[in-house]
């Protein structure tokens, strides 16, 4: 969550991903600044990936995203009025946790795609620190 993220906040966030779940065949992307960078073109190239561009105003090519997008609207972009970048960031990083880990999801069988285990609630837990 930032006012912009440039093309090195893009590559960032990729590394990251590419780090937990392997490197993709293709990355499918807008046509905003981030994403048509010559940086970001380099970079992708040297991981063996290619970018895939949906066509301006066709929303339909990436429903995915265009679904959650949707949801982080509704369900928490309209009922709030931020006041700063990091009360932003904070109740956007609140609502990202239960959309992922509370929020029930259809395809898998209504229930969230990763949910609060044990281990995590411990992990959050103030005398946490002190047990071990």
């Amino acid at each position: 969550m930032a006012r912009r993220i440039s093309s090195l906040g893009v590559i960032e966030a990729l590394a990251d991903a590419m780090c937990l779940h392997g490197i993709p065949e293709h990355i499918r992307g807008d046509n905003g600044p981030g994403m048509i960078a010559k940086a970001l073109h380099r970079w992708v190239a040297k991981t063996g990936s290619q970018i895939q561009y949906i066509a301006p105003g066709s929303p339909r090519e990436n429903g995915h995203c265009e679904s959650f997008n949707g949801k982080l609207r509704d369900e928490c972009l309209r009922q709030e009025i931020f006041c700063s970048l990091k009360e932003a960031q904070i109740v956007i990083g609140l609502w990202r946790n239960t959309y992922n880990r509370v929020r029930p999801h259809s395809s898998p069988g209504y229930r969230p795609p990763a949910p609060v285990t044990f281990p995590d609630l411990a992990f959050r837990l103030p005398m946490a620190d002190a047990m071990q």
